[in-house]
């Protein structure tokens, strides 16, 4: 009785941490799943997710000297500091490209208005994803105008 209590214990356990899990696992299990989530973290502005469990960051910005591999936090700083004067209108996923089993690219036009203008300027960003312990991470983020 003891040890069948045990088991049950242990295996609600399994099945509470899998269901706590579970929505982000899926949430990468695809490389365009990962596009469809970055496209929302990249409209809220939330870079830290963006860039989460990175283990570097190539960025690529207007204004910024070539491209360089920065430690993801040393990476949201940047791209944050280069999102924040703007108000974004729309991210529209334009394709969506695997390399290799592990790695993919995303493409994705930014409708922004920069505050304090009713402007609406477009860019072009491009994503490049590694699959890092089991799931999609961003690993370049390349901005054109």
């Amino acid at each position: 009785m003891r040890r069948h209590r045990l088991a049950v214990g242990l295996w609600w356990g399994l099945a509470c941490a899998w269901v706590s899990l579970a929505p982000a696992v899926r949430a990468q299990a695809t490389l365009e799943q990962a596009a469809v989530r970055a496209r929302q973290l990249w409209l809220a502005h939330d870079v830290g997710g963006l860039l989460a469990g990175a283990d570097t960051v190539r960025l690529q910005l207007p204004g910024l000297e070539s491209g360089a591999s920065l430690a993801p936090g040393q990476a949201a700083r940047v791209l944050e500091r280069y999102l924040a004067p703007a108000r974004e209108i729309a991210f529209e996923l334009e394709g969506v490209r695997p390399a290799s089993a592990e790695h993919g690219y995303v493409q994705g036009v930014r409708t922004y208005v920069v505050r304090g203008t009713s402007e609406e300027r477009r860019e072009t960003v491009y994503l490049g994803f590694r699959v890092v312990g089991g799931a999609w991470r961003t690993r370049e983020v390349r901005i054109v105008p």
